[in-house]
């Protein structure tokens, strides 16, 4: 197998018979249970009883040619916020330790489950996804694998399922985006992540942060594994992704907010991406997106985010709010101070800036921008609050104007090998999600190292 296999070269080789769902499944154990990595801060719960269990029934049904996909015994990752029958959503929190186990699997696993993707375990996050960075006092914080013995943060919130791809540990894994917590880590670790349009798949059976920003999508290796997974997920058919043309593609580079403050790797590895597209016949043009620069008033207060998460923890907190990560809690208490009346106005503002944004973008096939502003920050340097907020802050950006906008968008690496990963974002309005994979598949080898 290669060295970095995808799912669907992973599905071939389970296939003919190079492999079986139980060995890989084993493989993935050994690196997690590998005490020289980073297993035990990337799982919060492995279920190595239970994923060998499924991988052996995999490899008995496609013997049988049985197997309900092409992917049956691959093993995958789970974010600690997901319901796991018989296992406790902490979502990355102390908070939630005595909370009843879960009756039923939310319905995105059991989508998984049917597809016959194996569960090796719960990744950690930061606590109750709320940060981009990835950091988590309860239960450590994964360490980036690049440059691993200095210690850059994961990027969150999906932190531990990006490193669970990285590692080997899991060969795809399911995060949640409301500002980028799919988008963020894979950027931040050189992989790809997808934010769906959140509408296409079901939200049950999550701890929420924000439900009106909330979507579930995958992490993996590449563009066609989160588009399988992507699949799985809205419960749609999985088909191979046909990638447009370059040539003759159109492409809007937003000149409103997303390219401030970039840090200089950031800048050189867009501008050489730019470079090689219109080299290949695509073309771009510079646009202003005003409903960008709104945002900001939306959010000021705290936002969807804020309110939405104050709705749901304000009973806890008053609990149990010396357990939290005290960065967490304070972010959560702002939606304390937002009236009804602020809330509707959140809405209406919202509603006039998807519209304004949907008419702007209609002329091209996506938005591309830098996920993320700046390259993976270290941790150690974090301790200060002032250092922490404005690295959450650029790390959250450009990324959370798309949930804002509920759109859809992608992001795959665009920097070259050795250097600061850097991530390379396609965006575009809601229900275009399968344009988004089309044009990502097309660019993916043309921007990669």
């Amino acid at each position: 197998m290669a060295q970095h296999p995808t799912l669907a070269t992973l599905a071939a080789d389970l296939a003919n018979g190079r492999t079986t769902a139980r060995k890989l499944v084993d493989e993935c154990l050994a690196r997690i249970a590998d005490k020289a990595g980073e297993g035990a801060r990337v799982f919060i719960q492995v279920d190595a009883e239970g994923a060998a269990s499924a991988a052996d029934a995999m490899d008995k049904l496609r013997k049988a040619n049985a197997a309900p996909s092409p992917f049956a015994g691959i093993p995958i990752s789970i974010k600690d916020l997901f319901d796991i029958k018989g296992q406790v959503s902490r979502a990355g929190s102390r908070a939630l330790d005595d909370a009843p186990s879960a009756a039923e699997d939310a319905p995105v696993v059991a989508r998984l489950r049917r597809a016959g993707f194996v569960v090796v375990g719960r990744t950690n996050m930061t606590e109750f996804a709320y940060s981009g960075l990835g950091i988590n006092p309860h239960y450590g914080t994964p360490k980036n694998r690049w440059h691993r013995e200095v210690g850059h943060v994961p990027g969150g919130s999906s932190s531990g399922a990006a490193v669970s791809i990285t590692d080997g540990m899991a060969y795809a894994a399911l995060g949640t985006d409301t500002g980028g917590s799919c988008r963020i880590p894979a950027a931040y670790n050189g992989i790809v992540g997808y934010k769906p349009t959140a509408r296409r798949i079901p939200l049950d059976g999550g701890v929420p942060l924000s439900f009106t920003l909330d979507s579930y999508g995958p992490i993996a290796r590449s563009v066609g594994c989160c588009a399988v997974i992507d699949a799985v997920l809205a419960d749609e058919p999985v088909a191979a992704v046909t990638p447009r043309p370059v040539k003759g593609m159109r492409l809007a580079v937003p000149t409103t907010v997303m390219l401030d403050d970039l840090d200089p790797a950031v800048a050189q590895a867009f501008d050489r991406a730019l470079d090689v597209l219109s080299r290949a016949g695509a073309i771009i043009e510079r646009i202003a997106v005003p409903e960008f620069a709104e945002a900001g008033t939306l959010n000021a207060n705290g936002g969807f985010s804020a309110a939405e998460s104050w709705a749901w923890h304000r009973a806890l907190i008053a609990k149990k709010a010396d357990v939290y990560d005290p960065r967490v809690v304070s972010r959560i208490r702002r939606g304390e101070a937002l009236s009804a009346a602020d809330y509707v106005d959140l809405l209406a503002m919202r509603r006039a800036m998807i519209d304004g944004f949907e008419r702007r973008v209609t002329p091209y096939d996506a938005l591309i921008a830098p996920t993320i502003a700046i390259t993976p920050p270290v941790i150690a340097d974090l301790a200060d609050d002032a250092a922490y907020t404005k690295a959450n802050l650029l790390s959250l950006r450009n990324c959370t104007l798309i949930n804002t906008i509920d759109g859809c968008a992608i992001s795959l690496p665009c920097h070259r090998e050795g250097d600061a990963p850097v991530g390379l974002m396609l965006a575009a309005a809601g229900g275009s999600d399968r344009r988004i994979f089309e044009l990502a598949a097309a660019i993916e080898p043309l921007v990669r190292g």
